[in-house]
């Protein structure tokens, strides 16, 4: 546990890792610049965060590619934001902002806002139940996912479980409920990836579509 703490403790180092909390994969010179450091430093940087099991390296061709190595890792680096507070004054521009806050992504489901708020009326109409360190899909849940075409995959991975999210104080929902209610906004075109930065963009189609199926005013967010 100290030998992990020390490594995401470096500034370099947990600009990196934060990064690549949305499941994308990046080159050592995207990340020198988020990291805001040389890419020869950037490089020892990577090297000892591949070394520990925190980052998977990705070759194609002559390019090499940095992702997190799990899942776990994200949810490390979310609980750890979560217990530091909101940054209310971050120092690197692709953090996203008020934008960040709003909606993004949470490795590869959404947080901020809009994820809290999904989770919100999912418990409130009864269709998922949270608990501190789990949670499960009632037969109302089954129904309305199946209705709206997110059902979670089958896999080892946990099926559903709150994710403290660090803006919000508050849970969304992560594992793999958590994974298809993500990609099925993408797949609506309710939500959309913006360049350099976790934070998502909601579409008009969007707006529409979490007011119709949610009853989410996601206008408000920004004002929130």
């Amino acid at each position: 546990m100290a030998a992990v703490a020390a490594l995401i403790g470096d500034p370099a180092r947990a600009n990196i890792l934060t990064a690549l909390l949305d499941g994308r994969a990046l080159t050592a010179k995207e990340l020198a610049f988020a990291a805001r450091v040389s890419p020869q430093t950037t490089s020892g940087h990577l090297t000892k965060l591949t070394g520990a099991g925190l980052l998977a390296l990705e070759k194609q061709g002559r390019h090499r590619y940095f992702r997190l190595a799990s899942p776990l890792v994200g949810q490390m680096m979310e609980a750890v934001m979560a217990f530091a507070g909101p940054d209310e004054q971050p120092r690197s521009t692709w953090r996203g902002g008020e934008a960040l806050r709003t909606a993004r992504t949470c490795y590869d489901h959404i947080a901020g806002r809009l994820g809290v708020a999904l989770a919100d009326v999912l418990t409130e109409r009864g269709h998922v139940a949270l608990t501190s360190d789990g949670g499960e899909v009632t037969p109302s849940g089954h129904a309305f996912l199946h209705e709206f075409g997110a059902e979670p995959v089958p896999g080892k991975r946990v099926f559903c479980r709150p994710c403290l999210d660090w803006s919000e104080r508050r849970p969304h929902i992560a594992g793999r409920l958590g994974v298809a209610l993500a990609c099925r906004c993408f797949e609506l075109g309710w939500i959309a990836r913006q360049r350099d930065t976790r934070a998502l963009a909601i579409t008009a189609a969007g707006q529409d579509g979490f007011a119709a199926r949610f009853g989410l005013n996601v206008a408000e967010f920004g004002r929130a």
